[in-house]
């Protein structure tokens, strides 16, 4: 009889522990899909607010949705070699893969000069940990949060009678972020390059970059443009037509390659690295890391980059997050933009920039 109670006992106890578990699963999984927290950001409720402003365009990325596919390679210097230890700085090339881009989710949305341009690779060293990173053609960051990413996107949700963002949101929004605010005060007055080809684009996070021996420091990112325009005029490339910032570097990436210098920035220790609204001091000490060329474009629908999340926090031995806030909140939501558009594929029309209009060098 005592053995039995001994049994029973244990099997009580054993019941309560599997209770346990699962009501910390239960809580868990309530937490992070924020069933416990209404106001709770969430990858969810990140997505929506994505498709609120720009209506569902399934199979595209919900951010930077119109683009091409780019491939090609980095020469290192190895000058770099003294502050990180990643592969990718030792001296040789490294294959790169690669997608410009458009922010904003409209992946037909007409090509304007003020747009903001982007550029995203995938260096991949042989036998070693690839680093994948995402730049932009402006100088700072718009916000420093993901409550402030999440907050901007809904103040420019357009207004169902008028089809436009509702600029009493706007206002609201920019009175309760002055920090936005500033950023947008630096980035109006930035000059304006032709095109892709001719873009200097910025890293606009701050990681942390360590050597060999362990030292540690702050650094950001540039892709400044070696520029030189070919001989030939490029066809369709005025802001008239409708896609002419692809149209012209699909046709000058066919006439000839176009490079960028890594240039990499060494913060001092006052520079802030949580806050990619704030620009770092021009003075700053500069490292020429290498060139990245880019001789091949093709369309995504299916190319070299179609599959590639180029998430942020990607990173290889030797490059580390910073306490910049805005990159775990990046990594979570370009997670669950690839899992959505991953389950759309078979859905997706081409794109604004399909394989025809890459092998012919013009759009349609």
């Amino acid at each position: 009889m005592i053995r039995v109670h001994e049994i029973l006992s244990n099997l009580a106890v054993r019941w309560a522990l599997i209770g346990c578990a699962l009501l910390c699963a239960i809580i868990l999984f309530g937490s992070v899909g924020g069933w416990w927290s209404p106001q709770r950001l969430t990858q969810d409720r990140m997505a929506a607010a994505f498709l609120q402003v720009n209506g569902p365009h399934p199979g595209f990325r919900l951010n930077h949705a119109k683009g091409v596919c780019v491939t090609g390679w980095f020469d290192s210097t190895g000058e770099a070699i003294a502050v990180s230890k990643a592969a990718v700085f030792q001296v040789g090339k490294v294959p790169v893969v690669g997608r410009f881009s458009l922010a904003g989710g409209m992946p037909f949305q007409v090509d304007k000069p003020t747009a903001v341009r982007a550029l995203a690779l995938q260096f991949r060293p042989a036998g070693a940990q690839e680093w994948r990173t995402g730049t932009l053609n402006i100088p700072v960051f718009a916000v420093n949060s993901a409550r402030g990413f999440y907050d901007q996107l809904l103040a420019t949700a357009p207004d169902p009678k008028t089809g436009k963002p509702d600029p009493a949101k706007m206002t609201a929004f920019l009175g309760a972020h002055p920090e936005t605010a500033k950023a947008l005060s630096i980035i109006t007055k930035r000059s304006i390059s032709s095109g892709f080809f001719d873009s200097t684009f910025n890293g606009l996070n701050a990681f942390r970059f360590v050597n060999s021996a362990g030292a540690s420091v702050p650094v950001r990112w540039s892709f400044l443009p070696i520029a030189s325009l070919p001989t030939e005029p490029i066809p369709q490339s005025t802001p008239a037509d409708e896609n002419y910032l692809f149209d012209a570097l699909v046709a000058q990436i066919k006439r000839h390659p176009l490079q960028w210098r890594l240039m990499i920035t060494v913060a001092e220790p006052d520079d802030p690295t949580d806050d990619a609204t704030r620009p770092w001091p021009n003075e700053r000490r500069q490292i020429d890391a290498g060139t990245v060329t880019i001789d091949q474009v093709a369309s995504e629908d299916g190319s070299s980059c179609t599959g590639i999340n180029f998430d942020p926090l990607v990173l290889p031995n030797g490059i580390e997050a910073s306490d910049d806030p805005l990159l775990s909140a990046r990594s979570s939501v370009y997670a669950r933009s690839f899992t959505i558009r991953a389950g759309q594929v078979h859905e997706k029309p081409p794109s604004a920039v399909d394989r025809r209009a890459v092998q012919s060098g013009t759009t349609p």
